[in-house]
């Protein structure tokens, strides 16, 4: 499974080696990729179980253009039910694909860290993890063990302001407000917040999405004090 063009704003392309998840945290509560296994049950059979989709892992080796990926905006690659010898073979793609930037994100960092030492990270797959509110600040300690080129958080869905977030060894941080029916609203000074963070920091920012519904208020509308906040992190930035 796979989308040539992505609607996420910070990525260009899609890439679900699997699908299906578990929530873990309320992050998850409204998960949008649930609902779409549920408005087409053609393309996911086993509905939001855990599937791997061998059949997709050569795709990224179709697309000659450089694109910059996010691997499984349907699932989690670091959930307990995908076998380390999977992941491997997903990292495998990734290596071999140099011309791609991957984008993987997880909630759970605890098994990214436990795995990460036998894992081959080479420079062009940018690792992240979702942080929605402060029970949950602690997946960044995990991140920032994890040899990767380039390290981001997501703080989406921004579900509380986030204050004094650990940002040493990170490198990007994207924001973005809950948008489905019955969202949870953020407010405008917990972006600013991390806005200002970041900018203290010297750590990218990306506002996504304010949130909202019907109107996410993305792109055009994702305004903070006058413009949009669209930084990606510099590439070059390597601790490997």
């Amino acid at each position: 499974m796979a989308a040539d063009h992505s609607g996420i704003e910070w990525t260009e392309a899609t890439w679900n080696p699997t699908s299906g998840c578990t929530k873990v945290s309320p992050g998850c509560d409204n998960c949008y990729a649930e609902r779409i296994t549920r408005r087409f049950p053609r393309s996911f059979p086993n509905a939001f179980a855990l599937t791997l989709r061998p059949d997709s892992l050569d795709i990224p080796f179709r697309w000659k253009r450089p694109r910059t990926i996010f691997v499984n905006s349907m699932s989690d690659l670091f959930h307990v039910d995908v076998p380390e010898e999977y992941l491997q073979l997903v990292f495998d793609v990734m290596r071999r694909t140099p011309q791609h930037t991957y984008q993987v994100l997880t909630k759970r960092a605890e098994r990214l860290v436990r795995v990460a030492p036998r894992l081959h990270w080479p420079a062009n797959v940018w690792m992240g993890v979702s942080v929605e509110g402060p029970a949950y600040v602690w997946r960044i300690d995990y991140l920032r063990r994890v040899p990767a080129a380039i390290r981001f958080v997501s703080a989406e869905p921004l579900l509380e302001p986030l204050s004094s977030l650990p940002l040493d060894g990170i490198h990007w941080l994207i924001a973005g407000g809950e948008s489905q029916p019955g969202c949870r609203p953020a407010q405008l000074d917990w972006f600013r917040d991390l806005r200002d963070q970041c900018t203290r920091t010297g750590v990218a920012f990306f506002l996504k999405q304010l949130g909202g519904h019907p109107s996410k208020r993305g792109g055009d509308g994702a305004v903070l004090d006058g413009r949009q906040w669209v930084d990606l992190p510099v590439t070059t930035a390597c601790t490997c």
